[in-house]
């Protein structure tokens, strides 16, 4: 896990003495992580607790946007998270790669407008007053107006994180077994307070959230580890986002698989895999060339461009573009997955047109001319492409072009994914380049994971080790050197290449 904090120790330290938080000596910080929402919150946590050399307890931790956030005590703590970078890994050992920002702040809104006692067991009475112990049942519906708080001057107003936490505070103390809680007409807009529902009140099965002001789906995500067997959400503006009912279910499911019911309306069972029987796929269709000439010549341009891509320096494959190439690179994008953080090597000059809706940037990330695109290349870690795993296709043949699509793995050799496995289709127009070779006009390359257990017994990618038999880099160069050099002379390009090795 990349950690990044804005300043360095030592003003960190300082504001610790400096600051004061409502009479208490030092200060507070806030933590976010990008794409947080991603990660499963306990494993999260943990990962960061038992890597972080000083002990702490985060305070207020929720979603907000696509990222999590919490909050710590003293500047000492922010310091140490400092030195947690890199070395998170997931449960495949792989390290995460995911920035952290770590910045002063006031005090988290929940320890600034906590309850009074005396509030806190007003609502506690308010809430038993609520609560059906035989179904196990809390209905919270409309609490803003609830006349025992508001006859004691007590605003639970549950947008507010202070009030939602308070609420689950007493849920988690005194109804532990609960299975069901009604939400809704409470105006909720948010569900940031919420996600912590699934530490302290995990047993619910039942939530309804209907006619509230809910307007993305994406707010549910907050929940998302909640094990729900039945949801409600009529009434909120975002059921009014789906195109058709089916759209809307399997939205909702998604985030929910062991979801029975939604909106009182009863499911499909869920589709489960039985992963212990045996599955046997048909086997994917070889290569197509169309004939052996261009077979012969398709493949021994892949081997060449994939030897020079894969050496370490990447700047030998200008000689196989042309001047005027054009080159464009696409990661996968779901609506409800912002940004990929395990591709984010790839992300930035990712040119996927479901995502990418400002007319200027679909220009700038079209790469011309053969520099920019090399440019372009060596920005991705280094790589190792396994060439038995290839499937070529050919597309179209005229006299002066060619169009085929390769599709395949490689593995990421350095970086935060090291020993990552991706898959990737890429499609080549390319014209003749002199002998027995071509040269790029364009290059898309689309870019995915891959599950490594998947692939694992299938693709074996050794690491490669420097060798001086390996391509030349300037293999294309020597080709427009033979097409000159038949120009001059009057020789066939055959004959004019053997002349040229011959003479070295």
């Amino acid at each position: 896990m990349h950690m990044t904090v804005w300043g360095n120790r030592k003003p960190l330290e300082r504001e610790m003495q400096e600051n004061t938080q409502d009479g208490t000596p030092g200060s507070w910080f806030r933590v976010t992580i990008p794409y947080g929402v991603k990660y499963d919150r306990t494993w999260l946590m943990n990962s960061i607790q038992r890597h972080c050399s000083v002990p702490f307890t985060p305070v207020d931790f929720h979603f907000v946007k696509n990222g999590a956030r919490f909050f710590v005590q003293e500047a000492s703590t922010a310091s140490a998270l400092m030195d947690v970078s890199y070395k998170i890994c997931d449960e495949e050992s792989r390290k995460v790669c995911i920035p952290v920002f770590v910045s002063p702040s006031a005090a988290p809104y929940s320890v600034r407008y906590k309850l009074k006692p005396e509030e806190m067991e007003q609502l506690k009475l308010t809430l038993i007053k609520r609560f059906n112990i035989y179904k196990q049942a809390l209905d919270l519906q409309r609490l803003f107006v609830d006349p025992d708080l508001v006859g004691h001057n007590i605003d639970i107003i549950l947008n507010q994180r202070s009030c939602m936490s308070a609420t689950l505070q007493t849920i988690e103390k005194n109804f532990p077994e609960l299975l069901s809680l009604n939400l809704s007409s409470n105006k909720l807009y948010q569900l940031d307070g919420l996600s912590d529902i699934i530490q302290m009140a995990p047993t619910v099965k039942i939530l309804n959230l209907s006619k509230n002001k809910l307007t993305s789906v994406w707010e549910l995500s907050k929940m998302q580890g909640l094990k729900l067997e039945e949801l409600w959400l009529q009434g909120n503006p975002l059921c009014g986002t789906f195109p058709d009912q089916s759209t809307y279910v399997r939205a909702i499911r998604d985030r929910f698989p062991k979801l029975l019911r939604l909106d009182g309306q009863e499911l499909p069972s869920p589709v489960t895999v039985d992963v212990d029987t045996p599955c046997v796929l048909n086997p994917c269709k070889g290569s197509y060339f169309g004939c052996d000439e261009l077979k012969s010549l398709v493949l021994q341009f892949l081997q060449q461009y994939y030897s020079i891509h894969d050496c370490g320096d990447r700047q030998g494959l200008v000689g196989a573009y042309h001047e005027q190439a054009c080159f464009s690179l696409t990661i996968p994008f779901h609506p409800e997955d912002p940004a990929p953080s395990s591709l984010c090597e790839y992300f930035k000059d990712s040119r996927n047109m479901k995502k990418l809706k400002d007319p200027h940037l679909r220009v700038q990330l079209l790469k011309h001319t053969k520099r920019d695109i090399v440019h372009t290349l060596c920005v991705p870690p280094k790589t190792q492409h396994d060439f038995g795993s290839f499937v070529v296709d050919m597309w179209s043949q005229t006299e002066r072009m060619l169009c085929f699509s390769v599709n395949g793995v490689f593995k990421e050799l350095e970086g935060s994914s090291q020993g990552c496995v991706r898959a990737f289709t890429r499609t080549f127009i390319a014209t003749p380049a002199g002998y027995s070779s071509l040269f790029i006009v364009n290059d898309e390359l689309f870019v995915w994971d891959v599950n490594p257990k998947k692939t694992q017994s299938a693709v074996s990618i050794p690491v490669p080790t420097p060798s001086t038999s390996s391509m030349p880099s300037f293999y294309w160069e020597q080709q427009q050197m033979v097409q000159a050099f038949s120009t001059q002379s009057g020789m066939n390009l055959q004959w004019s290449q053997k002349c040229l090795q011959d003479n070295k």
